[in-house]
């Protein structure tokens, strides 16, 4: 299984250079988990880009995915993981998302860059 960050989603949504690697290496759709604040990040950014529209298709898409709701056992892990490496709360909740149900995380954000149970694909690289 695996989390896309939404820093991934967004390279592969406008097929840059480095979407077009990510694609490549991208599971079938079963194996997509999509953590709920993945969800209003990207909603937010396709709302704000290109429209309500694009937004809808790509909010029912990830409804065809493994949707993973923010929960009591997610938000302490976390805080935890705030603390430890660093992050900001929504990279925490994305980063315990995928702690929490033992996924690979997906991302070009530097953020997560090293982190355990991370595969990093920096923008801009192909």
């Amino acid at each position: 299984m695996i989390v896309i960050d939404t820093s991934a989603w967004i390279e592969w949504l406008i097929a840059s250079p480095t979407g077009t690697v990510l694609g490549g290496i991208l599971p079938d759709r079963d194996d997509w988990l999509v953590p709920t604040i993945v969800q209003l990040e990207l909603a937010k950014w396709l709302t704000r880009e290109v429209g309500s529209d694009k937004a809808d298709e790509v909010v029912a898409f990830i409804q065809t995915c493994i949707v993973a709701p923010l929960d009591t056992s997610i938000a302490l892990l976390g805080a935890e993981l705030c603390a430890k490496h660093t992050l900001a709360a929504a990279d925490a909740i994305v980063y315990a998302t995928a702690t929490e149900y033992r996924a690979e995380l997906l991302t070009c954000d530097a953020h997560f860059h090293g982190l355990p149970g991370v595969t990093f694909i920096a923008k801009g690289k192909s």
